[in-house]
């Protein structure tokens, strides 16, 4: 198979390459996150494996755009923070399979040719689109009607995460953690004054509004 390692520790990544290589499978190795972002964007490949804790762009971004473009390659990811909620962060976030460091290779093996076994996966998009708002998940950009908008980190998840879901009404609880990560209500309106602001930027000037309040419920990307 050919397998995509994303890991920023030369020992680990070395030791990696080695048994994949020796159990015949093609390795290629990238340290940097934001390298590892575009690699996974622009090519195929039968496996990723994915480290946690990444320069550039952390791991969790990388899995999160992946499934935002309807990347479904398998993924492993590879990491030392091994507590429940760590474990469970990475495979709500959309990854297949958490390995933890340190780790017996055959065991790794084991979980990627298991993984091999599943369907080829779909091609990967670059892009989101509702309307005329076009979200580029790879430059981490937004654009409406041709105008580039510009958004906070926080303010671009929050869009990412509604356009991924447009059409649907997505509850406060829901958006709290997918955006903040938050399993609980922190009893604030802080997911009415972030879709405020982004409501201002994403709407105001244009005819036709996209964010809608569904009273009672939560809000809405809409597809006009």
């Amino acid at each position: 198979m050919r397998i995509l390692l994303i890991e920023d520790d030369e020992r680990v990544a070395a030791y990696v390459a080695k048994g994949l290589g020796e159990a015949g499978h093609v390795a290629e190795h990238i340290a940097d996150g934001r390298e590892g972002l575009y690699r996974v964007a622009g090519e195929a490949y039968d496996v990723v494996i994915l480290d946690r804790m990444l320069p550039g762009v952390d791991g969790l971004t990388i899995l999160q755009t992946m499934r935002a473009a309807g990347n479904r390659t398998p993924v492993i990811i590879l990491s030392a923070l091994g507590e429940v909620d760590e474990r469970v962060r990475g495979l709500r976030a959309g990854s297949d399979d958490y390995l933890t460091k340190p780790f017996a290779m055959s065991e790794l093996l084991a979980r990627i040719e298991a993984l091999g076994r599943r369907p080829a996966a779909a091609p990967s998009k670059s892009t989101l689109a509702v309307a005329d708002l076009e979200i580029d998940l790879l430059s981490r950009t937004v654009s409406r009607g041709g105008r580039r908008i510009p958004l906070s980190t926080l303010e671009f998840r929050l869009l990412e995460y509604m356009a991924r879901h447009a059409g649907h009404v997505l509850t406060r609880t829901m958006i709290l953690e997918a955006v903040w990560d938050y399993n609980f209500d922190p009893q604030t309106n802080i997911v009415d004054q972030h879709v405020s602001h982004l409501r201002q930027k994403i709407d105001k000037g244009f005819d036709v509004p996209l964010i809608e309040t569904v009273r009672g419920a939560g809000y809405s990307l809409r597809r006009p």
